[in-house]
């Protein structure tokens, strides 16, 4: 098995670790806190400029430049909140850091606060991570109990108060302006764009919704040396390590924490020891469910960002999803396309009926009345829906319809009325 580089999974992957306040002081925890309450907002956010950290959500936009957009001398309170719907499929790098070292995660969030003006940041959680919500709501108590959180935390004279708010399991609510209406107790709709976050965010005020991932990255960027060993992690524009959520037709599924420059195809065959029961690889969904698929034939390739889009696809939530030889990925699809049905949010036309329409057309398929005009229409489909809608979703749904009919064409074919 490959060797992981840990950053973020330095106390998990210590046997001897206790997930509780003391241990993560022994292990250096909020000293990169101590240090920023020691430097200037802007000198903090600088320094996450010079890291080139990517938002690790999705859409791996760079973190420093983000922040650096918020909306200033407004008078109105600003806000930080924490993005852990994490309700891609496929992806569970969230969940493991909530779970099992919290305070990591917190102790970059207070930074991020810090550095931009926030004295009240929320952590929106999705709604079924129930152990997830104890680990964090218990993390929470402890910094309040010593003085951490509240008043005064470390004589910075910095007040700050944290919130956890659970989500009700809506796929829309990752989406950041559909999560701040559901924060504000609205229906989780993406909003129209602009005004951007950074300017009328949550309750109209400026706000930054970053992934948990992302915020966990900053005590390390902090710290010692942190800027120059996080860039050293990767490619230039790829710098640092990234949780990977590999799940499917492998041996050793998991989620592993790996630099930006590793191998795709090492990933599958070192650290997840090859296809299971000998089978050979037909494919991978590369960035959890709404990124293009990719064939066997493609995954020699550097897993990350940029190297990812030059083959066409995207590295997504760093959900690496495997399957076999024997998969038959028109049932893939449909099950892919039953979610976005499922979990359009309806405000958008092309979405709303796009999703339906794609689903019922690979249902005939399923029912053997396929032809080459339906997947000629279901190709069409997909493309209507891309860039048509307020959010990403619309997009997300047809970006797998679309590269599985392009990469598979013959197992469609499979399904069609005069098949022999």
């Amino acid at each position: 098995m490959g060797e992981e580089t840990l950053v973020l999974f330095k106390n998990i992957r210590n046997p001897k670790y206790k997930k509780s306040l003391s241990d993560y002081r022994k292990s250096g925890g909020f000293k990169s806190l101590k240090k920023a309450f020691d430097m200037k907002p802007d000198d903090i956010i600088r320094a996450v400029k010079e890291s080139g950290i990517r938002g690790r959500g999705g859409a791996g936009f760079p973190t420093g430049l983000k922040w650096s957009f918020m909306a200033k001398g407004t008078g109105k309170p600003s806000y930080l909140v924490a993005n852990a719907d994490e309700s891609e499929p496929g992806t569970c790098k969230d969940r493991e850091l909530m779970l099992k070292d919290p305070h990591m995660f917190l102790e970059g969030m207070m930074i991020g606060c810090y550095a931009l003006g926030c004295h009240h940041g929320y952590i929106y959680v999705r709604g079924e991570y129930f152990p997830s919500i104890k680990s964090l709501n218990m993390a929470v108590e402890e910094l309040y109990e010593e003085g951490l959180l509240g008043k005064n935390p470390l004589g910075s004279g910095f007040n700050l108060d944290i919130t956890i708010h659970t989500g009700a399991g809506a796929y829309i609510c990752g989406e950041e302006s559909a999560l701040l209406d559901s924060l504000e107790g609205k229906r989780g709709h993406p909003r129209v764009k602009p005004p951007f976050p950074a300017v009328s965010g949550f309750n109209g005020c400026p706000t930054s919704v970053n992934n948990v991932e992302t915020l966990a990255c900053i005590p390390f960027i902090l710290g010692e040396n942190g800027v120059e060993n996080f860039k050293s992690y990767g490619p230039e524009n790829n710098s640092g390590t990234h949780l990977v959520s590999l799940s499917g037709h492998v041996n050793r599924p998991g989620v592993y924490e790996l630099r930006m420059d590793v191998n795709m195809k090492d990933i599958i065959y070192d650290f997840g020891g090859g296809i299971r029961n000998g089978k050979k690889l037909k494919g991978v969904i590369p960035g959890g469910s709404s990124s293009p698929v990719m064939t066997a034939d493609e995954v020699d390739v550097l897993y990350n960002f940029d190297d990812l889009a030059e083959k066409g696809t995207m590295m997504g939530s760093a959900a690496m999803m495997v399957f076999d030889e024997d998969t038959d990925v028109v049932k893939l699809l449909h099950r892919i396309t039953r979610f976005y049905a499922h979990e359009s949010c309806g405000q958008c036309t092309p979405c709303r009926e796009g999703t339906h329409w794609s689903r019922q057309i690979i249902r005939d398929f399923l029912s053997g009345n396929g032809s080459d005009e339906k997947l000629k229409r279901l190709d069409r489909v997909g493309g209507n829906m891309m860039g048509t809608t307020l959010c990403a979703l619309g997009d997300a749904a047809a970006m797998p319809i679309q590269s599985f009919v392009k990469k598979f064409p013959k197992e469609f074919r499979k399904y069609y009325s005069n098949f022999k």
